[in-house]
């Protein structure tokens, strides 16, 4: 089985701060991985660099085959990335925003329009899309964020806390684009490992200013 990600001595610093010291860690493709930590431990920043928005500071990090940063314009269209923020327009509706994610990555016309049907359909968002993103629940937004990272089909989910702001019921909804069942290969940070146990491959814990090995 390949490999999807490969850290070796990935580190990070913030000026004098360090926010990652010597991470290491292999995930197959198609496998999941759990990232755990305390406030400040870096869960965010760890993803933030596999998903080409941070440069690492030093060591070697390697993304679907991929040298980050000096190849990171090969993966942005091969990755989902799940942040805090839901990264939608508030003042467009949720169908504007997917149709707008849909033409930066080369989805247009019919195909954009099935696509983005399908995944309002599966969240249960299809009778809000055309309300502006500003007037819906925290909880909407989320799963309109969920709907975003997923649209392009991408090889590979990035997802910071993504049950955030959402009830069982979207939870399951969720489940069905961006849970273990998708096949895809997934880097989850979260604040609830029981809640992820059973879908881990692999566990990174982190802790402020050590060094980090996943098992």
């Amino acid at each position: 089985m390949s490999s999807a990600i490969t850290l070796s001595g990935l580190r990070r610093d913030y000026g004098e701060r360090i926010a990652l010291a010597g991470v290491s860690a292999e995930l197959a493709a198609g496998e999941s991985m759990v990232v755990l930590g305390p406030n400040g431990a870096g869960k965010t920043t760890l993803l933030r660099i596999l998903a080409t928005l941070l440069r690492p500071s030093g060591g070697t990090v390697g993304v679907l085959g991929c040298e980050l940063p000096g190849e990171a314009w090969k993966l942005r269209g091969r990755i989902g990335y799940l942040g805090h923020e839901p990264l939608l327009y508030r003042d467009l509706s949720g169908r504007e925003n997917l149709a707008f994610q849909a033409s930066l990555h080369g989805i247009g016309g019919e195909a954009a329009t099935r696509r983005i049907e399908q995944l309002l359909e599966a969240v249960a968002m299809e009778r809000r899309a055309d309300e502006r993103v500003a007037e819906l629940s925290a909880g909407m937004r989320q799963r309109l964020a969920i709907c975003r990272c997923v649209l392009h089909e991408p090889e590979l989910l990035l997802l910071d806390e993504p049950d955030s702001n959402l009830d069982a019921e979207s939870r399951e909804l969720a489940r069905e684009l961006i849970g273990p069942g998708t096949g895809r290969t997934r880097v989850l940070v979260t604040h609830d490992p029981d809640r992820y146990a059973g879908e881990a491959d692999r566990t990174l814990r982190l802790g402020i200013g050590s060094e980090a090995v996943a098992a």
